[in-house]
């Protein structure tokens, strides 16, 4: 079944899963309403997995599970289920009550940001994502330049802000002891014009 961005149906949360499972294309539901995901650039699925590729390699053996753009993600405050580009969870997996394959528990998410959902990954999205208790921090990586937005929580309802635009700089995880190169998150990265 073919689920069309122009419907105006309010949809159940079990009827999106349902319709999920049977389609070829990635949606997300937010609050009653289901939207097709656009498909990845090849500068965007570049920029993700470099920096699923080093995260994945450097947590290994480690309590911290790493998940690349296919990993659905439920936010149950604001009814939302998201597909993150890059997601890391610490410890156990929490899965939604009754799913095999939605996640909950967060610590980590970076989303390269596009010239559709700029605004949406930086505003509503990160005002949802902050509803998961588990949520600690923040990236959003441009793909149309060497630019990332790092935020990360400091105290209840308090985050910090870094951001960094020069290539040569590196880049520091407050959750997890991480560091990477900007280079290696744009390795092979041929930049486009919006």
């Amino acid at each position: 079944m073919v689920m069309q961005a122009d419907e105006k149906k309010n949809y159940s949360s079990e009827e999106y899963l349902e319709l999920e499972i049977n389609s070829e294309q990635r949606h997300e539901y937010i609050n009653g309403e289901i939207i097709p995901m656009t498909g990845g650039t090849p500068n965007h699925n570049q920029i993700a997995g470099n920096f699923y590729a080093v995260l994945n390699f450097a947590l290994k053996r480690q309590p911290y599970r790493v998940f690349v753009t296919d990993q659905r993600l439920w936010i149950p405050k604001k009814r939302i289920y998201t597909y993150p580009d890059v997601m890391i969870v610490r410890g156990e997996l929490q899965l939604q009550e009754g799913r095999r394959y939605t996640i909950t528990n967060p610590l980590i998410i970076a989303e390269v940001l596009s010239a559709s959902t700029r605004s949406y990954d930086k505003d509503e999205k990160f005002l949802a994502y902050r509803t998961l208790p588990t949520f600690q921090e923040y990236l959003l990586i441009e793909r149309y330049e060497v630019h990332i937005e790092h935020f990360f929580k400091t105290d209840n309802k308090r985050w910090s802000f870094l951001e960094y635009d020069d290539i040569n700089e590196t880049l520091s995880l407050n959750s997890i002891s991480f560091e990477i190169g900007l280079t290696d998150i744009y390795n092979k990265v041929e930049f486009e014009n919006l």
